[in-house]
């Protein structure tokens, strides 16, 4: 029972694994964003008592593995995150880049799967998604 959270009349262990993309599958998660988001999410995670437990940003799409209480359904926080972090990206990188459109930044949608017994397997997934992807992508130059 240690690794439970607790509300003040529940125990709980709600993990959810998350990808959801940028609209258009812009490229721009690299570089700068890319460090720069992985805090954004996490601060807005924490503002709905949700943790981050893994993250992991592709050029094309975001990975997450996130902790979130039972008193919040998975689409209010998933919403929250990346609506909040879309008006964050335009107000500090909107001047400089003129791509950036706001509240349009992410593409509507998200993948959810419930965590459960395989939270090993899915950390790791998360972690090898990069290397994995590379491989992919050198197999199918033979192609």
């Amino acid at each position: 029972m240690d690794d439970y959270e607790s509300l003040s009349h529940s125990k709980w262990e709600c993990k959810y694994h998350v990808v959801f993309i940028p609209k258009c599958r812009r490229k721009t998660l690299y570089g700068e964003l890319r460090q720069h988001l992985g805090e954004v999410f996490r601060r807005l995670a924490m503002q709905k008592e949700c943790r981050v437990e893994e993250r992991h940003l592709m050029p094309g799409h975001v990975h997450m593995m996130i902790s979130i209480p039972p008193k919040y359904a998975v689409s209010q926080v998933i919403g929250y995150i990346k609506g909040k972090s879309a008006i964050h990206l335009a107000r500090v990188y909107g001047e400089r880049k003129r791509n950036f459109v706001g509240q349009h930044f992410w593409a509507r949608g998200y993948f959810v799967s419930t965590v459960g017994r395989d939270e090993a397997v899915i950390r790791e997934y998360i972690r090898k998604q990069e290397a994995e992807d590379t491989r992919l992508d050198q197999m199918n130059m033979w192609r």
